[in-house]
């Protein structure tokens, strides 16, 4: 027991000094990565036209439904149990490695009933299966290194994985390629990433990977994995509604207008995920060790998603037209800007969901991440069934607003439910920012005519400032940002 003890702080403290720095570097990597995959995203949805984009972005909506299959929730009870276990790693890995087979054949038998009678997509049908088995095993092996601390690894996976999916799809868009082949460039991106990881995973000894089924671990995890499971499918469900609604009232083209305006508020997810990536199994371990350091990093997890999150609702609600303007390159998605300016209300709600999904995730209690997640599920099938018969895509976008603020309002109450010392103060934690945010959108307004490229740097110069002037970030986050990069620093040149 004590031993048990000893490792579970020995971990805490090996995270703890490297969540900063695997934040920022991981953040660093994930930018670069959206930045890119938002240009290639333009040259891929203006190469098909409206009503092909449509069709791909169908696709990926029964995807993202289907893909629970292939994982049941053990990726993300592995990346906790093996931050807490580091020892048994290589036999957690395993496992699921030979586990997931049975699992990616079930995922794909199902996916392609779904898009061969569901979607009219039969076509497509070889590209899509391939493409969710490769995903599964992908995002499971990566995993890896967010459990032992070394995000650095997979923020070299990230830059890669979306240079060959660039590379590919331009390619592509130059030739006038069919969806199809999109769709196997996405796959050629996968498979890099796979042999990527099993190769870092041995060289650097994170793990010694030893395949084998524990059935008996199977049958531990398999409780604690439902709730995951059933979280990830009803977060799928909400993301993925309005598409499918949207595919069976209406033209696949209103289904590109949407999703086109869509990608840029759902590209902007990387930012609370990528933070959560490697925050959450730190959440984990201080559950369990050190319950004051978990209420502090929960505050202060919560804080960065605010500062980050609310600027990028204000901006994105300003300078949607310039916004539109840069994407819409074909002149096929004029109809998406209207979209766009209801999903900005969405994008700080996107953000600050991150912080309750991961404290309950850490604190074993997936079960009502479960709840909370099924309640915004049931509100947004419920309005989009009623509403998008009669306004179309525009309904879809209001109700996904309304389902992010449910959510929101749910991983809340059920953090502190039973737990009244991790009550959050979500207006107390962090108004200065909100301040600080509506300051510059004030400032904003006005350059809303000039170019995208003007008035975004000028926009976020003028929320540093005011953050600056409102004293909105404590000087202690600033001294825990400074101390994790200069380590981070450190450590390279000793290296």
């Amino acid at each position: 027991m004590d031993t048990a003890i000893t490792e579970t702080e020995g971990a805490a403290s090996q995270l703890g000094t490297r969540v900063v720095s695997n934040s920022l570097f991981i953040l660093a990597a994930r930018t670069v990565s959206r930045v890119i995959s938002l240009v290639v995203v333009i040259a891929l949805a203006n190469s098909l036209g409206d009503a092909n984009y449509g069709r791909y972005t169908t696709l990926v909506a029964y995807s993202g439904l289907v893909s629970v299959l292939a994982d049941l929730g053990f990726a993300p009870l592995y990346t906790r149990e093996a931050a807490r276990n580091r020892g048994s790693l290589g036999d957690y890995l395993g496992t699921l490695v030979v586990f997931r087979l049975a699992l990616a054949a079930l995922a794909a038998v199902v996916f392609a009933l779904a898009l061969g009678l569901g979607a009219g997509l039969a076509n497509l049908i070889v590209p899509g299966c391939a493409l969710l088995v490769a995903t599964a095993y992908a995002n499971l092996l990566r995993n890896t290194f967010y459990a032992v601390g070394r995000a650095e690894f997979d923020a070299i996976a990230i830059v890669a994985e979306v240079l060959i999916q660039g590379g590919l799809i331009f390619a592509g868009a130059r030739s006038h390629a069919d969806v199809a082949f999109f769709v196997w460039a996405y796959v050629a991106s996968q498979v890099f990433v796979i042999a990527y990881t099993l190769t870092v995973i041995r060289a650097f000894g994170l793990g010694r990977v030893r395949l084998g089924l524990n059935l008996g671990l199977i049958r531990r995890w398999l409780p604690l994995a439902l709730p995951f499971a059933f979280t990830f499918f009803l977060t799928n469900l909400y993301f993925r509604a309005g598409v499918l609604i949207l595919q069976q009232f209406r033209s696949f083209a209103e289904v590109g207008w949407y999703t086109f305006a869509y990608k840029p508020f759902e590209a902007l997810q990387f930012v609370p995920l990528a933070i959560q990536a490697v925050v959450y199994p730190l959440l984990g371990v201080y559950f369990v060790s050190d319950a004051t350091r978990l209420k502090v990093a929960y505050e202060r997890f919560y804080r960065v998603l605010i500062l980050l999150g609310w600027p990028l609702t204000v901006a994105t609600f300003v300078l949607v037209h310039p916004i539109n303007q840069v994407f819409n390159r074909s002149g096929a998605f004029a109809q998406s800007e209207q979209s766009l300016r209801i999903l900005a209300f969405a994008i700080v709600f996107l953000f600050v969901n991150s912080a309750f999904y991961a404290m309950l995730n850490a604190m074993n209690r997936q079960h009502l991440n479960a709840w909370a997640t099924a309640i915004a599920a049931a509100i947004n099938i419920a309005l989009n069934l009623a509403l998008i018969p009669f306004y179309g895509f525009l309904a879809a976008s209001a109700t996904t607003v309304v389902t992010e603020a449910a959510l929101c309002a749910g991983g809340w109450w059920f953090v502190q439910r039973g737990r009244p010392e991790l009550r959050l103060a979500v207006i107390g934690l962090v108004w200065r920012m909100l301040l600080a945010g509506l300051v510059m959108g004030v400032v904003l307004y006005p350059l809303a005519r000039f170019s995208i490229f003007i008035s975004a740097p000028a926009g976020f110069a003028v929320y540093l400032v005011a953050l600056y002037l409102l004293r909105a970030v404590d000087p202690e986050e600033l001294r825990l940002a400074r101390a994790g990069v200069l380590a981070r620093m450190g450590r390279g040149r000793t290296a």
